[in-house]
């Protein structure tokens, strides 16, 4: 099964090579057919540590790593 792969932005720092990411898609409301943006966090494994707030990345499915985190970060 392919591994997914999204695109987001670093909103803060939590932790040692830890960073939370916002990723926010947008889609149609099934009954009003008004497109609306949906945001969520996720929490992705940074190797090196030089990620830092504000910055664009792409992150993609893992196995787990911790009780919340199983996504890491690819540039």
């Amino acid at each position: 099964m392919p591994r997914r792969i999204l695109n987001g932005k670093v909103v803060k720092k939590s932790g040692n090579k830890t960073v939370s990411v916002l990723v926010t898609r947008q889609t149609t409301h099934p009954i009003y057919k008004k497109i609306i943006r949906l945001s969520k966090k996720y929490l992705a494994h940074d190797i090196d540590n030089s990620i830092s707030v504000g910055d664009s990345v792409k992150i993609q499915e893992t196995r787990p790593l911790s009780k919340s985190k199983s996504w890491e970060i690819i540039k």
